[in-house]
């Protein structure tokens, strides 16, 4: 009897840790291209909550072709993001909904607002994100040839002055938003929707269920469009960067995230999977903290058991040697070598995520704090 528990415990902490490290290795192969033509209308759609203090800065780094319009939705805002907004030359909506808070409410206003001349792309930017060089067009016409989402990658600028959690913290944003991305193009998947940088063809844009409150609204917005044929694409040559927050807010920040990933993926996972879909596999496979601290407690509790225990082992030295590998080629310029071996140290940090989970889960959406 206990040696078929080990079994079943080792299935069951062997599966996520293969997962990744499929899609890792997937990732160390020549990225997927998409041929892109055309010169669609396009229509920069940034919601903005708040954003009084950086609003202008981000009109005035937009590198939009001529002719392209560019909307800002102040949404609920308490500040003079709209007249700042207007005054750097934006067209401006504002929206006041107390009620009904979350950017997915204000996206929706934003496309009520558009519908009366739609553009042939949307382009979502978040208040505090600019895309990389002037690969707008890019983007856009990468939207119009395949006829439905595409995802840049979004990545988070190094701040090392910010401490070694906050680094820590953007090199897993790296590995979801960019190496897994990756990975899941390469095997021929729909890639997840996360949150600025991404195009929309007008018909997906209407399509998509935007008006929500949902922590992960992007995460749930992709699935629902791959769900109805429109799985969005990945974009790997042009870059959406924004600023991260220190140290506590990027902590606040994290674990609304991962609390939203992880009710969506309760959810989604078994119904993609059971169409055979590589995303429903993605999905179970929990953020990085918490995958190392169930792989943890697995290899404890198969001590006794040397022939499973020395299985998960292998398969554990594989991924970390895939993480390294990932580091290596794509994240050496977010944090530095020194810095990985805070990673234990990492975890420890996010323990009180997982606390604050189980006993006060968050449900509304709340801005993230800037500096």
């Amino acid at each position: 009897m206990i040696e078929a528990a080990a079994w079943v415990l080792l299935l069951l902490a062997a599966w996520p840790a293969l997962v990744l490290a499929v899609e890792l290795a997937a990732a160390q192969l020549p990225a997927r291209r998409i041929a892109a033509a055309g010169q669609p209308r396009i229509t920069i759609l940034i919601p903005a909550h708040d954003e009084a203090a950086g609003i202008a800065g981000t009109i005035a780094a937009l590198r939009g072709p001529e002719g392209s319009r560019l909307l800002v939705v102040a949404d609920n805002c308490g500040d003079g993001t709209a007249a700042l907004a207007r005054e750097a030359g934006a067209e401006t909506i504002e929206r006041h909904d107390p009620g009904r808070r979350g950017k997915g409410h204000a996206l929706a206003f934003g496309r009520d607002h558009l519908a009366a001349d739609p553009p042939d792309v949307v382009i979502v930017l978040d208040a505090d994100c600019a895309i990389e060089g002037d690969s707008i067009p890019r983007l856009a016409a990468a939207a119009w040839t395949l006829g439905r989402p595409v995802q840049s990658v979004y990545l988070m600028r190094p701040r090392p002055g910010h401490g070694a959690m906050v680094g820590l913290s953007g090199f897993a944003f790296l590995l979801r938003n960019l190496v897994r991305q990756r990975g899941l193009a390469r095997l021929g998947a729909p890639v997840l929707l996360t949150g600025s940088g991404m195009a929309f063809p007008w018909a997906a844009f209407v399509a998509a269920p935007l008006d929500s409150d949902d922590l992960t609204e992007d995460l749930g917005i992709g699935i629902a469009l791959t769900r109805a044929g429109l799985p969005p694409a990945f974009l790997p040559d042009v870059t959406t960067w924004s600023d991260p927050a220190r140290r506590v807010a990027t902590l606040a920040q994290r674990s609304r995230w991962e609390q939203g990933f992880l009710r969506t993926a309760l959810r989604q996972a078994l119904p993609l999977l059971g169409k055979g879909s590589w995303l429903g596999l993605h999905l179970m496979v929990p953020p990085l903290a918490l995958l190392a601290l169930i792989e943890l407690a697995a290899l404890l509790l198969l001590f006794a058991a040397p022939l499973p225990f020395a299985i998960l082992a292998a398969i554990l030295g594989l991924l970390a040697s895939l993480l390294l590998l990932s580091w290596f080629r794509f994240g050496r310029a977010q944090i530095s070598a020194g810095r990985l071996l805070l990673i234990p140290f990492y975890i420890i940090w996010k323990l009180p995520l997982y606390g604050a989970a189980l006993l006060r889960p968050e449900r509304r959406w709340v801005r993230t704090e800037r500096d």
